[in-house]
């Protein structure tokens, strides 16, 4: 999916952009479009050292920036003349966010505010696209509760943004296909070490898949559709963690061993709440804001209104993957390191 020449001679910057997102991302857009600049504002100083050797044939095109989102005037100094930015930056580990609950919530809504604050004072930004996540969706855990928060800023930024000619959305999909503290590569780690049985925490449980890929391409199609606060969601197929285990390792033993604290069975995209104001188009699903600010928010063409009552989990999903299709995708990850 493209949209042709969208982000050509654009200046984007991404916060928390050395991680497994900001690097898909910026690959995909280097490879596709034509921009002005990439600029990756994220903490770790070492991390950038390894992306910056990894794509030394862009450097003209990419710029770092050692910065946190805690920092406001740090933020203002990056946003000098950027168009759009991706904002991927957060605190996303559960266990870690329960245990330094303060710290979650001065990167993950503190953050969010600085992002949106120097957002509309850079006089530049036109497009702000916040990444969510399914558990921020009727949240169990302090994880899902500050980015929950942090949802609910982005969509209300757009109240702020006045005669200025920007808009703010959000992203939301569940776990990437392959990425840390997920179970496929929990699963490869217990089969290379000769491993028989995959344990399952609950025999109900059930997923969506989604690829990094997938989820650059609906940050694209935010950037690209969006009029302010809509909240993107991807059709996408689900599958139970039973299969996923027999894919990888067939005629293994599962045994269930009790669902963690803060997991759940499904991942959750639109509630039954939601559908008051969700729309659903042929790839994708789009919740809208029950509030309307200013006229720029508008009904994105093309799509139909859900019934009341809808939701969208990966548990009541149409959309299934067999056991032999689990096996043909997993052929391509790219399990992180």
């Amino acid at each position: 999916m493209q949209y042709n020449n969208l982000l050509d001679n654009k200046t984007i910057l991404i916060t928390g952009g050395t991680g497994s997102f900001g690097k898909c991302f910026t690959k995909y857009v280097l490879k596709n479009y034509n921009p002005k600049k990439i600029i990756i504002y994220s903490r770790d100083e070492f991390k950038q050292f390894i992306m910056q050797n990894d794509m030394k044939e862009y450097a003209d095109k990419l710029r770092f920036f050692i910065g946190d989102v805690r920092d406001k005037e740090r933020l203002a100094r990056a946003l000098n003349g950027v168009d759009y930015v991706i904002h991927a930056a957060a605190l996303k580990q559960v266990p870690a966010c329960e245990y330094n609950p303060n710290e979650a919530i001065k990167t993950n809504i503190h953050g969010a505010m600085n992002v949106i604050d120097a957002c509309l004072d850079s006089g530049s930004v036109k497009k702000v696209v916040a990444l969510s996540t399914d558990k921020a969706v009727n949240p169990v855990n302090l994880y899902g509760g500050t980015k929950l928060v942090s949802d609910k800023l982005f969509v209300a930024a757009n109240a702020y943004s006045g005669t200025c000619d920007i808009n703010f959305s959000v992203v939301r999909y569940g776990n990437v296909a392959g990425s840390r503290g997920s179970v496929i590569p929990f699963f490869k780690n217990i089969i290379d070490k000769g491993g028989s049985e995959l344990p399952i925490t609950d025999y109900r449980m059930t997923r969506f898949w989604i690829s990094l890929t997938q989820g650059v391409e609906l940050v694209i199609k935010a950037l690209a559709e969006a009029n302010g606060g809509e909240t993107f969601i991807s059709k996408i197929p689900s599958f139970k963690i039973t299969d996923l285990a027999q894919a990888m390792l067939p005629g293994c033993k599962m045994p269930e061993v009790g669902i963690r604290e803060g997991e759940k069975l499904h991942e959750i995209m639109v509630t039954v709440e939601d559908s008051l104001t969700t729309y659903e188009y042929e790839q994708h699903f789009i919740v809208y804001p029950q509030m309307v600010w200013n006229e720029k928010q508008q009904i994105i063409p093309g799509g139909t209104k859900v019934e009341e009552g809808f939701s969208y989990s990966s548990g009541n999903n149409t959309w299934w993957l067999t056991i032999p299709e689990i096996q043909e995708l997993l052929k391509g990850v790219d399990l992180e390191a």
